[in-house]
């Protein structure tokens, strides 16, 4: 059994991937996480042409049975299979690819020149960071580097 929230993550992440190939789905994300004083393990989805409840009913169903079989948390948790929505958060390397040319909203942990919020277009992604055009009050500082 896996222990830290990380190795569990890590653990379950190649049996949810195979979960949604299976149901014609891609893996979004998955987190596990202790929210109100009770544990998550969240499993989000993305399609194509949009995630309804029956995409997530089939991932969920498929996912329930490795979990069951293969119990790899030891304590009690709720398990949740959902959309990105939205506002879905960017994570992964292939996130970020995936939306080049769209609007992104970033908020930052600390404060750059009296603002945590920023958005623009993300117009590359690198290894090392992600680039947004400068929203207009900070025009002349060129590319913001996140």
């Amino acid at each position: 059994m896996a222990s830290s929230k990380q190795a569990i993550v890590a653990l379950i992440r190649p049996w949810a991937e195979s979960a949604c190939t299976e149901s014609g789905c891609v893996l979004w994300d998955v987190e596990y996480l202790r929210e109100g004083g009770e544990n998550y393990l969240r499993v989000t989805i993305d399609k194509e042409d949009g995630v309804g409840i029956e995409d997530c009913e089939k991932v969920s169903r498929i996912l329930s049975d490795i979990l069951d079989t293969e119990d790899p948390i030891e304590e009690s948790y709720s398990f949740q299979v959902s959309s990105p929505g939205v506002e879905r958060e960017l994570k992964r390397p292939e996130h970020f690819r995936s939306f080049i040319g769209e609007a992104v909203r970033v908020r930052l942990y600390k404060a750059l020149d009296g603002n945590k919020e920023f958005i623009g277009v993300l117009t590359s992604y690198e290894d090392d960071g992600r680039r947004l055009p400068p929203r207009t009050d900070l025009q002349g500082q060129g590319l913001l580097r996140i």
